[in-house]
């Protein structure tokens, strides 16, 4: 049986293949970011690396959450 990704992560298949990089390189790049909130990490996505809105909103969000889990 699969398990289909839910929530952010249900992006990263199509992530992945529209810009070629891994998660783990989007992730890395928002990580190393001297931005902290959501919306400009969403717009800087954006804006420097040319992510649609939804993918650029999913990797923070995952990012953030994944970050924020003790």
């Amino acid at each position: 049986m699969t398990t289909t990704a839910k929530g952010p992560a249900s992006y990263f298949p199509s992530i992945e293949k529209k810009y070629g990089r891994p998660i783990a390189d989007w992730q890395e790049l928002i990580r190393s970011s001297p931005l902290t909130k959501h919306m400009e990490l969403v717009a800087w996505l954006k804006s420097e690396h040319a992510l649609g809105h939804g993918h650029a909103n999913a990797l923070v969000a995952y990012t953030l959450a994944e970050d924020s889990t003790p």
